[in-house]
């Protein structure tokens, strides 16, 4: 059996990027054009039913503009989970709106309902779940929560490329959706974002603010920012997006072996009608979470993460002090194993070998 290091998250990138940046490089067009323009119109069609799509500098870019592109700033609150990437709140701050902090449910670590419905006030502007590691947020229930309390609803959709609820893809179901295209995603651009909408009027103030809030060159219709993605990135993101079926199927297989041979542990638990795409494949370890991971990393060479260790509302930048159990719970035990597609059966077997052994001598 190898020895080699299993890394927690590994970028694909073979010939047909590399192709793709070439041609992009020999056209001495680098700039935002015509690839980016493909691309969105690609990410569309293969992933959101159509719905148009926007790209953009980072995914983090995304939120921030979507969020702008709505109408959300000073005076407005979001809320958004405090179990996530700070990214998630950092865009409403930047906004000049305020994060509301929202405790998640346990079995899919994702905003709870209930809890998100007893925080809305008449400052609340709009609600911004995350589709966290792959898995769909309670799309349907809280698209009706938005609807009833007269809100909106945002999609962070950073881990989730094709996953679904009941049959409905994620980035269909609030006023925009933002996904990812950071080197470890499901599929990635280099660095990049997208960004979907239904509406066309935020559609269009999405393509001001990436460009200097102008449609034609030197006819700033708004103060913009410069969020534009590359024909380098698109090239790249292009070639991904063929692929990216495969490699969500082959996720989905990984994390199955992985369901089926783990013992000691709490697996993911998958809601009735979802399509989880296993951005990360995460475990819940209730003693010592910290000592397997080490003795994972230092007796096996495998690689794991925490995501995340410190809820968002505890991190310095926010320094708030809400009462959210079941965030505090799971970030202290959640730890995320390789799961990626370039994983050999070799790697899975030694993966489990090495979490049960670990786990049953109580590492």
């Amino acid at each position: 059996m190898s020895t080699e290091f299993i890394p927690a998250a590994k970028p694909i990138i073979g010939d047909e990027e590399r192709a793709a940046v070439d041609a992009v490089l020999a056209s001495g067009m680098l700039a935002q054009g015509k690839e980016v323009a493909a691309f969105e119109k690609e990410f569309s069609d293969v992933l959101l039913d159509g719905r148009a799509s926007v790209a953009v500098n980072s995914g983090t870019s995304g939120l921030h503009l979507g969020l702008l592109a709505a109408g959300v700033g000073p005076g407005d609150e979001v809320i958004v989970p405090s179990f996530t990437f700070a990214a998630t709140g950092n865009s409403v701050a930047l906004t000049g709106a305020t994060p509301v902090f929202a405790d998640i449910e346990l079995d899919h670590y994702t905003l709870d309902v209930d809890h998100v419905a007893s925080l809305i006030t008449d400052k609340t502007k709009g609600i911004l779940p995350v589709h966290l590691y792959g898995h769909p947020f309670a799309a349907e229930a809280f698209a009706k929560l938005a609807e009833d309390r007269g809100i909106d609803l945002y999609e962070d959709a950073a881990q989730a490329h094709g996953a679904s609820l009941n049959g409905r893809k994620v980035g269909t179901f609030g006023t925009f959706a933002m996904f990812s295209l950071y080197p470890t995603k499901n599929m990635t651009s280099g660095e990049g974002g997208m960004v979907s909408t239904p509406d066309a009027d935020v559609e269009r103030r999405l393509r001001l603010l990436r460009n200097q809030g102008m449609e034609k060159q030197y006819e700033n219709e708004l103060v913009g920012f410069n969020a534009r993605m590359t024909d380098l990135h698109a090239a790249i993101g292009r070639v991904q997006l063929t692929k990216v079926e495969g490699w969500t199927a082959q996720r989905q297989s990984n994390a199955a072996f992985l369901d089926a041979n783990l013992e000691g542990v709490g697996t993911p638990k998958v809601a009735d009608g979802a399509v989880h795409v296993y951005h990360q494949y995460t475990i819940r370890v209730p003693e010592d979470r910290d000592g397997l991971a080490k003795a994972l990393r230092e007796e096996y060479n495998i690689g794991s993460g925490v995501y995340y260790p410190v809820p968002n509302h505890r991190l310095p930048s926010f320094n708030r002090t809400e009462d959210l159990p079941n965030t505090e719970a799971a970030a202290l035990e959640v730890l995320s194993l390789p799961v990626h597609p370039s994983l050999s059966q070799d790697d899975l077997e030694r993966i489990v070998t090495a979490v049960n052994t670990l786990v049953k001598a109580g590492a």
